[in-house]
């Protein structure tokens, strides 16, 4: 119905429907009075929070960045794990539903896999020079592949207690397409640890506390699991496969959420993940599976977050009262929004130097992440925000390079350096710093360097270094400059919970000293 150039649209709009009854009249202000009572208390819940926070001492905040599979959900559980570990361990039964997800994952992986090798095998069409070769499939990975079809319920059931919000796409027109297509995506705002632990597990009202039921839907959905235990392990163990992954150049080991060397573990009927901190004795039988990494199965979890996610911590550095911080993760296009954080962590993996995007497979992963970080750097909203470095995964780099993959194949610059972890990571480390013996001895072993040379280059305001440093005539300028932008670099696998707590700790103490020092405290 159009309406008159005399009439105000937001007075028709707001004007009662024609024809209404004194009854719906009635129902429609009282709806109103509802809408309005629910305004107002949340209105009065905002100020109450505004209040408290211009009460309460200024958080030290943090901002978590990084290309995805850097590292950034695992070093915000290694804040967790730090700030409270009674209630991180409490959330395990939520995080074992993820693990089972991970565990269906990458099956599915495998499946996509075979079923690429079995259509080029029937393919009339002769294989172009860059396609995969491919070993024949045997009636045995076929069988397999039928008897593991019920793994789809699964994957269905605990996607769908997971979150209404869970998306998982069914494209596969490439290998990365189908590693994608595998990745369940869930809202940063949704609350699925709460969902997990309603509906999929046996809650627990205290961490010892008694049981409860759990739902038929969710007790059917791993007892299928448990079922298709053996077959996944004939699956995964089967020489054939292995081929078939090579020739996909995919390397599941290296993908974050990795339980296929645990299967047996993960998917028996007691199972609970383990957080490092608290880790079950292993059972007798099949020692040598069950001796295969046991711990931290929190930290190995993957489960990706859309948006912004912002987690709160009360952090205490040596006798200093215990102080509130703030970490935010969230992705490069919102750092715009983050302009008064304290310091950046920046996480960038170094495993990744022969892989590609997964929205772009002409771009090599490593290089995207050197990309970012000269980004961030040159950002003037950061310029007074102080940098960490994390050269993360490099136990899978170690692992990579010891395995025969050769790095100067991917990085043409490595040249003819020798092919293992100790010169690829320090060649790594001076492409995104300034390598000088002198700043390792001043900052101890965890400390790998002071300043960026990328930072030098691209930093809208000039980086401090010690005053009884002596650098090169280049750098002379900066160890007088007057702005405090500090650069700390770290090599990590913050999957390994003991060196990373370490880790965060120094960087914690850092901070605190930092935050003190600017309010002139010390």
């Amino acid at each position: 119905m159009t309406i008159g150039p005399d009439v105000d649209p937001l007075s028709y709009a707001l004007a009662p429907p024609a024809g209404e009854t004194p009854a719906e009249r009635e129902a429609r202000i009282q709806a109103e009075r509802d809408a309005k009572k629910r305004s107002d208390l949340i209105d009065q819940e905002l100020n109450r929070q505004r209040a408290a926070d211009k009460k309460a001492d200024k958080p030290v905040k943090i901002l978590l960045l990084g290309q995805s599979e850097s590292g950034k959900s695992t070093t915000l559980k290694n804040f967790q794990l730090i700030n409270n570990q009674k209630a991180f361990r409490a959330e395990r039964p939520s995080w074992r539903a993820v693990v089972h997800l991970n565990v269906v994952r990458s099956i599915r992986l495998i499946v996509n896999a075979l079923a690429e090798a079995e259509a080029a095998a029937a393919s009339p069409v002769p294989p172009a020079d860059d396609d995969p070769v491919y070993p024949p499939i045997t009636p045995e990975l076929l069988t397999l592949k039928m008897r593991l079809l019920p793994l789809q319920q699964v994957e269905e059931a605990l996607l769908g207690k997971l979150t209404p919000g869970a998306k998982l796409s069914t494209a596969q027109d490439s290998v990365n397409a189908q590693r994608e297509a595998s990745e369940v995506y869930i809202n940063s705002a949704t609350p699925w640890k709460g969902a997990f632990s309603r509906l999929m597990n046996n809650v627990r009202s205290s961490v010892d506390g008694p049981e409860v039921d759990e739902p038929q839907d969710s007790r059917d959905a791993r007892q299928l699991l448990h079922a298709c235990s053996e077959d996944m392990i004939r699956l995964w163990t089967h020489p054939t496969v292995k081929l078939v992954l090579e020739a996909h150049r995919l390397r599941l080991e290296d993908m974050a959420g990795f339980f296929l060397d645990s299967i047996e573990r993960v998917t028996a009927l007691a199972y609970e993940p383990t957080d490092g901190a608290h880790i079950p004795s292993a059972p007798r039988i099949r020692a040598d599976v069950w001796s295969i990494q046991i711990a931290d199965d929190i930290l190995k979890a993957r489960l990706k977050t859309l948006g912004v996610s912002e987690h709160h911590f009360n952090l205490k550095a040596g006798n200093v009262v215990p102080q509130s911080w703030v970490v935010y993760d969230v992705g490069g296009a919102r750092v715009p929004f983050f302009d008064s954080v304290d310091a950046l962590i920046f996480l960038a993996p170094l495993s990744c130097f022969d892989q590609v995007l997964a929205e772009d497979e002409t771009v090599n992963r490593l290089e995207d992440s050197i990309l970012l970080w000269k980004t961030i750097v040159s950002s003037p909203l950061l310029k007074d925000t102080s940098l960490i470095l994390f050269l993360n995964k490099c136990d899978i780099l170690k692992a990579k390079l010891a395995s025969g993959q050769k790095f100067a194949e991917y990085v043409v610059s490595y040249g003819e350096r020798p092919n293992d972890f100790e010169h690829a990571s320090q060649y790594m480390k001076k492409k995104f710093s300034t390598s000088s013996s002198f700043l390792d001895k001043y900052m101890g072993m965890w400390l790998t360097c002071a300043t960026a040379m990328i930072a030098k280059q691209y930093s809208p305001e000039p980086v401090s270094f010690p005053r009884d440093v002596v650098v090169g005539e280049a750098l002379i300028e900066l160890v007088f400059s007057l702005r405090q932008r500090s650069f700390y670099s770290y090599f990590t696998a913050v999957t390994d919970i003991q060196s990373t707590k370490d880790i965060l700790g120094s960087v914690r103490d850092m901070l605190v000293r930092q935050n003190l020092t600017r309010s002139r405290l010390v």
